[in-house]
């Protein structure tokens, strides 16, 4: 399609995939662009993943934080960004009582729990900056949206836990909690460690509806890892709404959660 000078259009809805820090980000965009713009905006928000991945990969020896970890830089002459991203995941561990951590407990550094919702968040301000506010950004389930097309809100699908090729429930997205972060037993050990006594691993998947990307991730993480204690702690210290899914099959939802599910 063109416009009226005949440059290419970019279609009101437009998806872009591609992989990234070991998972798959999908990007949808509602809008008209040019296509030079299209692509433009996608390099910008592909880039945020890419750099993220270079510097804290651990599967990469070349980067910053393996450096750290294998003892070739020490963490106070890091760069002040990974610093700042220490510093996040430090702050988190605190106020989750220890249920969330970076230290997977062999004296290393993982910052993984924080650095993909960083990289989301983001990207979501590049997108803002570029004048663009109904999109959806969907990185290895963890989702933050902006806007709605037309009056549908976006709804987005929670997998089943006990089948990954199925959704066990859709939930509609709403300004006042536009991020969904989801975490699971299937994923435990990528970066789920706690310093609490924990809960036996009695959650097989907690998915967080939060404000943000980064405190719904967080959380989601946390409780987890923490079990009833966290849960209890995330509810009564955060405007969150909690979808829990017990090693049982059974679901446990928030008032909040539950008014949002999508038939």
């Amino acid at each position: 399609m063109n416009d009226r000078t005949g440059r290419d259009v970019a279609a009101t809805q437009v998806t872009r995939v591609f992989d990234t820090m070991g998972t798959t980000v999908s990007l949808v965009l509602h809008g008209r662009l040019t296509a030079d713009r299209l692509e433009e905006v996608v390099g910008q928000v592909a880039a945020v993943f890419t750099a993220a991945d270079a510097r804290y990969s651990l599967y990469r020896p070349e980067s910053e934080l393996s450096c750290i970890c294998r003892g070739d830089l020490r963490l106070p002459d890091a760069s002040g960004e990974l610093r700042h991203m220490y510093d996040l995941a430090i702050d988190w561990r605190n106020k989750t009582n220890g249920a969330f951590t970076p230290h997977p407990g062999d004296g290393s550094i993982d910052l993984s729990g924080v650095v993909k919702s960083w990289a989301i968040a983001q990207a979501g301000t590049i997108l803002r900056k570029q004048g663009l506010h109904c999109w959806c950004i969907n990185a290895g389930g963890d989702v933050l949206t902006s806007g709605h097309t037309g009056k549908v809100p976006w709804i987005v699908g929670i997998i089943n836990p006990a089948e990954r090729t199925a959704l066990m429930a859709s939930v509609r997205m709403s300004q006042a909690l536009p991020a969904l972060a989801t975490s699971g037993s299937a994923e435990r050990g990528e970066h789920i460690w706690t310093h609490t006594q924990d809960a036996g691993g009695r959650f097989a998947q907690v998915s967080v509806l939060g404000p943000d990307i980064i405190t719904a991730d967080v959380l989601a993480t946390a409780i987890i890892a923490g079990g009833q204690d966290t849960l209890n702690l995330a509810t009564s210290s955060w405007p969150v709404d909690v979808l829990v899914i017990d090693k049982e099959g059974d679901m446990l939802a928030t008032p909040g959660f539950s008014a949002l599910l999508a038939t």
